[in-house]
């Protein structure tokens, strides 16, 4: 694969501006920090809100507002939008916004884990198998979010049920406490377990990030990057906006003499109808 998707994930669910005073959090942070990013080469901005606390939510409104300021940008970016971005929300809550604003893509995060060894991080098969249905029922792509490999193999036995369909993309997320560790030995095992038909990406947290983010492009795979994932350019070194971690990706694929691939190329790529 020549051509290489950028994933900017700006917001997140923890960071805040005490962290990085440069991490959007109202509707209109996000939606003009996705649009720089656009410019710069992302393909898909994986997207997270936060109430006016700047805590994690899944509320439909702050969706449905951030997703009209960034199509009033005329940004042809590909909308990823997530199904987690909240522990305490209820599943009614997590799926709204996609039966109302049928992104092209959402997360699908195929396990439970203990997250950060400080609470639960759950995913139970009915919900996943309701997530699916409805995924499929409004044309959204899932991205399964891998953070180990009994996530991988959960997919694929929901894609044998019929409750996910080929072919899968899936999003290694690497380094967060509880999941696997972000190594290149783990990113070549966890790439060994999906289909062949099947595309990928990674993205490592905080030190993790440079070295998945180098295998993952040198594998012939796509990446993450952005402020949800790490609020540091380098160390002791704040990273100034999303904007700067896309352009920093762009450099790198460029000199692995790859392409960096646009919104429409990984449409194409990514089989989104």
């Amino acid at each position: 694969m020549n051509k290489c998707i950028i994933t900017v994930a700006p917001t997140g669910a923890w960071p805040k501006k005490e962290n990085n005073p440069n991490v959007p959090m109202t509707p209109k942070e996000i939606a003009e920090e996705v649009n720089d990013c656009w410019k710069a080469g992302a393909a898909v901005a994986h997207l997270h809100m936060r109430d006016d606390e700047g805590n994690g939510t899944m509320s439909t409104e702050k969706f449905r507002e951030t997703v009209a300021l960034i199509k009033e940008k005329k940004c042809n970016i590909i909308l990823n939008c997530t199904t987690s971005g909240d522990l305490n929300a209820t599943e009614e809550t997590r799926v709204a916004h996609l039966i109302e604003l049928k992104p092209e893509m959402g997360s699908y995060d195929c396990g439970s884990m203990n997250w950060l060894h400080t609470s639960l991080f759950l995913n139970p098969p009915a919900f996943l198998e309701k997530l699916g249905k409805i995924m499929i029922e409004n044309n959204v792509k899932p991205e399964i979010e891998a953070f180990d490999a009994s996530f991988i193999y959960n997919a694929l036995y929901y894609q044998k049920k019929g409750i996910l369909k080929g072919p899968l993309h899936f999003q290694f997320c690497m380094g967060a406490a509880g999941g696997t560790t972000a190594t290149v030995e783990n990113l070549a095992y966890l790439k060994s377990l999906i289909p062949a038909d099947a595309t990928w990406s990674a993205f490592g947290i905080g030190a993790g990030h440079m070295p998945i983010l180098l295998a993952s492009i040198a594998m012939g795979g796509h990446i993450r990057v952005g402020m949800e994932d790490n609020v540091m350019y380098a160390k002791n070194q704040l990273a100034t906006s999303n904007v700067q971690f896309v352009e920093r990706a762009v450099r790198l694929i460029k000199e692995a003499n790859r392409t960096v691939a646009t919104a429409d190329d990984a449409r194409e790529i990514l089989s989104l109808k």
